[in-house]
């Protein structure tokens, strides 16, 4: 049997295959280690040449190298820009990319 992290895993790599126009990703990474995170990073990368990307996340490693970043606060648009600039408006955004760091750094002291 596999893990939700590898049907993940494999049902990305079947999709990846085709090398599609457009790819949606709803929380591709949710159930992924962030190790296995960054292989699939990796091979978005070179996919992001010929495929539009919309990746919806909430873990924000995922997206710091998108193009734009749209944030969204009740369903309303809130921020838009790149990961520098919408942590140098150090809005929502930022928060939100200050909590998550605050949380890896206190998991990795714990380990």
């Amino acid at each position: 049997n596999l893990s939700v992290g590898q049907k993940q895993l494999l049902a990305l790599a079947r999709v990846l295959v085709e090398t599609p126009q457009i790819l949606i990703l709803d929380e591709a990474t949710a159930s992924i280690d962030s190790g296995t995170e960054q292989a699939i990073q990796h091979a978005l990368a070179a996919v992001r040449e010929h495929t539009t990307l919309v990746v919806i996340a909430h873990r924000l490693s995922t997206i710091v190298d998108a193009d734009t970043i749209l944030v969204l606060l009740r369903r309303q648009a809130v921020e838009q820009g790149t990961h520098q600039q919408l942590l140098a408006a150090q809005g929502r955004y930022w928060q939100m990319y200050q909590l998550q760091l605050a949380g890896e750094e206190l998991a990795a002291s714990v380990r």
